[in-house]
């Protein structure tokens, strides 16, 4: 069964590492060519992450890095790689091509130009999230005490985002700043979040904000990192399926995907090391939901949900 996998961080590795790890089989990447084809990953964002350690002056410089390594790595020696640049491209892949496509994970690298916002839309970012854990220029994340809203400059990249259809990724603001998108978004998605109801984590969405984005049509990926799944010292399989059974329970069978967050973890679920095995969840959640309810998780329900926002005609 083919995945629509919404987060990964393989782009961040390759910055670190300077484009030393080979995209194609590099077993220190979760997230390389050969294990896309085994876990039939039809397609993968690549997030464009910086660590809010850099100095301001370099952190532009580091995103252009990482897109350079995504067209030069990921696209350019893969031939069965294809970039998604509008929506409408999925359509276009043939059964052996796999879809790549590029999102914002915070939006600390453009500082306060907006120009550069238009740069990363034109190199084809089609999800933009305004924080990681941290606090920056348009709003606070969910590691920042302050705890928040979005910023006049926020609230503009928002609106920014609806103009263009573009997703405004709502994993790891946080609540006030949460909120403050949920007034004023039109294609609201948590690219990488679970329920705070099973596991109390500050990266974990409340039922009340998981609601709100299935209400305004939004989608909610689950994600694969322990931490977020499970307070017990390992984490299985079932522990995540714990989380789409609870969203399902809020009204939101249709609107739930996966958010892996491979090559941005440190630890891993069991059986769930790699995009390799991202088939043992299918198969597992077969034996609990309908073979339609499972194709939904795994990628139709996102592929419904851009079609209902006229993303792709």
């Amino acid at each position: 069964m083919n995945i629509i996998d919404l987060h990964c961080d393989v782009l961040y590795k390759l910055w670190e590492t300077k484009g030393k790890l080979d995209f194609q089989d590099a077993k220190e990447l979760d997230v390389n060519m050969q294990r896309l084809k085994k876990g039939k990953v039809k397609v993968q964002c690549f997030a464009i992450f910086i660590s809010p350690e850099l100095k301001a002056e370099e952190k532009w410089q580091a995103a252009l890095d990482q897109v350079d390594y995504f067209y030069t790595e990921v696209l350019g020696k893969n031939k069965d790689m294809k970039q998604i640049k509008t929506w409408t491209d999925i359509n276009r892949l043939q059964p052996h091509e796999i879809g790549a496509l590029l999102t914002l994970e915070g939006v600390d690298c453009i500082g306060n130009d907006l120009h550069k916002l238009n740069i990363l839309f034109h190199l084809g970012v089609l999800s933009v999230g305004l924080t990681w854990n941290n606090a920056n220029l348009a709003a606070d994340g969910v590691g920042e005490p302050r705890g928040a809203g979005l910023t006049m400059f926020g609230k503009e990249i928002v609106k920014i985002n609806n103009r263009k259809k573009v997703f405004t990724d709502v994993s790891h603001l946080s609540e006030g700043a949460f909120w403050d998108v949920i007034t004023i978004v039109d294609y609201p998605i948590a690219s990488h979040s679970n329920a705070k109801a099973i596991c109390n984590h500050q990266r974990n969405l409340t039922d009340q904000q998981a609601m709100a984005i299935f209400q305004k049509n939004g989608m909610v990926h689950v994600v694969y990192y322990p931490e977020f799944v499970t307070q017990k010292e390992q984490a299985t399989i079932t522990d995540l399926i714990r989380h789409i059974d609870h969203f399902c329970s809020l009204g939101g069978v249709g609107q739930i995907g996966f958010g892996s967050d491979f090559d941005g973890i440190s630890t891993h679920i069991i059986g769930l090391e790699n995009a390799s095995k991202q088939q043992n969840l299918i198969n597992e959640l077969l034996k609990y939901y309908s073979e339609d309810q499972v194709r939904g998780f795994a990628g139709e329900n996102f592929l419904r949900m851009i079609k209902k926002y006229r993303f792709a005609l």
